[in-house]
């Protein structure tokens, strides 16, 4: 069975930090035209906005860098852009 992208992000996420909130948002769609290759179609631009315990206590920029490193797989198989909002149980958020 094929698997979309998004998907699969959305699976390592949940098993790496059991968030108690997860959105894995495509917006390639958004980003037509940015570049010439760039058709608005595909899985090319990715926003994250998770919420998980695990963050207690962890700095954005650690928080960021954790997500990265689990994401680099995809990111070094062609994802173009990663957009990360990460929070702890509590904090605010704009979402």
């Amino acid at each position: 069975m094929e698997t979309t992208l998004q998907s699969r992000i959305e699976r390592k996420l949940t098993d790496a930090f059991a968030p108690e909130r997860l959105a894995v948002i495509n917006e390639s769609h958004l980003h037509a035209g940015h570049q010439p290759d760039m058709t608005g179609t595909g899985e090319t631009h990715i926003r994250i906005r998770i919420v998980s315990a695990k963050f207690s206590g962890m700095p954005r920029l650690a928080r960021h860098r954790a997500i990265n490193e689990l994401l680099k797989p995809e990111l070094d198989a062609g994802l173009h852009a990663l957009a990360v909002e990460p929070a702890a149980p509590g904090e605010a958020v704009r979402w």
